[in-house]
């Protein structure tokens, strides 16, 4: 892209140039894309994030416009990520949707509020790089079911004069998510066109996407003067400066991390190991002591059980030659007094033989 043809970028065009009235028809464009029906706006409402200070530069700008219609939009462009992102931009819908009625007035003053973030950051995932979020009201036990309100009788009743209805399509918020950085297509379709323009800041020559044709007009870096193309870099400048702190610090947040992860992880595994050690020599232990005990055990029976066999054996064979000794005797007519006090058997054991 040449210097000639180059086109500032969007959140620089939001808060120099479209909350300029004379250039609505830029934002005109865009949510006639998103929205699939033109849209004209009546007024630019002001906004609290408009700064023009480089204060702001890694954060958000937004502009804020009212249509003919009475409902509202919210363009907002955000360059880095935010944890209460979701919250902020409720916070944002719910703030306009009060700041439309006061006290005592009914609610059939408010009006429709459509969020359109663009997001300069990677978000979440999705196989897209464009997301629209809807109000629907759908069945509980029947999951296929939608409310509705199609018949003739509930059309006649939502159009009569004095009861006339609204629609959850008409008056709950809609949301836009426009995730830059995937977008990387060859821009065939409107929103596609719009996306090249916004990563890139590409716009084709014989375009006719609502709000580029103007935004080729209204947006050429050269068109301005050299007091705004200065301000414009220093802008860029910053803006690429920022990002590149955040893109830093991550990157040294990964690494002290990871050094603390691997510390962290070296000493739980000590711990760990130790204990599944200590665990597994106890019942390794356990289990050889059995062992070597039954062993053992088995040694010393073994041994003991000769040792008594043997002492038993001794005794029987004394008991015999005891006896054989007393039928000798008694055979030869000695008395039982002196066979006893020879073989150490009793009286009666003598008698029996």
């Amino acid at each position: 892209m040449t210097e000639n043809s180059k086109y500032i970028r969007f959140d620089w065009a939001i808060k120099r140039i479209l909350r300029d009235k004379a250039n609505k028809e830029v934002l005109e464009g865009l949510i006639h894309v998103l929205i699939g029906q033109p849209v004209t706006i009546t007024e630019i409402l002001e906004s609290a994030n408009n700064k023009d200070s480089f204060e702001d530069k890694g954060n958000r700008v937004d502009v804020k416009a009212k249509t003919e219609k009475g409902e509202f939009i919210i363009v907002e462009v955000q360059l880095t990520k935010e944890r209460d992102f979701f919250q902020r931009i409720l916070f944002g819908t719910a703030t306009n949707i009060c700041d439309q009625i006061g006290i005592g007035q009914d609610y059939e003053v408010i009006r429709k509020v459509y969020s359109v973030n663009i997001l300069y950051f990677n978000f979440g995932s999705g196989d897209d790089y464009a997301f629209h979020g809807v109000t629907t009201f759908r069945g509980m036990t029947n999951k296929d079911a939608v409310l509705r309100f199609n018949t003739r009788k509930e059309k006649s009743y939502m159009e009569s004069e004095h009861r006339r209805m609204t629609m959850p399509k008409d008056v709950f918020p809609e949301y836009f998510l426009l995730i830059v950085d995937r977008f990387n297509e060859v821009a065939k379709t409107p929103i596609e066109e719009w996306m090249a323009y916004l990563k890139d800041g590409a716009i084709r020559d014989d375009t006719t996407v609502p709000g580029l044709q103007e935004a080729r007009r209204k947006l050429a870096y050269m068109s301005m003067n050299e007091e705004e193309r200065r301000a414009y870099r220093e802008y860029m400048v910053s803006v690429h400066a920022a990002k590149d702190a955040i893109e830093t610090a991550k990157a040294d947040g990964w690494t002290e991390g990871h050094a603390e992860g691997h510390a962290e992880g070296r000493a739980e595994g000590r711990a760990e190991g130790r204990a599944e050690g200590r665990a597994e020599g106890r019942a390794e232990g356990r289990a050889e002591g059995r062992a070597e005990g039954r062993a053992e055990g088995r040694a010393e029976g073994r041994a003991e059980g000769r040792a008594e066999g043997r002492a038993e054996g001794r005794a029987e064979g004394e008991q015999k030659k005891a006896l054989e000794i007393a039928r000798r005797m008694k055979e030869r007519g000695e008395s039982i007094e002196e066979i006893a006090a020879i073989t150490y058997l009793s009286p009666e054991e003598i008698n029996m033989l």
